[in-house]
């Protein structure tokens, strides 16, 4: 499968280019810490001001971008 991961977080030992194993781990953790992928912020205006990688916090980027 091609790569087409949208992540800028290439120091994470977990970005696709560290491994052979695509989004996977990275999905994996992101679940088990109830947490939403770095890649999913990039759908947001200045994802980098972002609190956190929460959830919650993913929801209100998201509500607040709809105002």
């Amino acid at each position: 499968m091609p790569s087409f991961c949208t992540c800028g977080n290439l120091n994470c030992p977990l970005h696709p280019t560290k491994h052979d194993q695509g989004c996977a781990p990275c999905i994996q953790k992101n679940l088990r810490l109830r947490e939403i992928p770095n890649c999913f912020f990039n759908l947001l205006d200045h994802p980098e001001d972002r609190p956190g990688d929460s959830l919650e916090d993913f929801a209100k980027l998201v509500l607040a971008e709809e105002k």
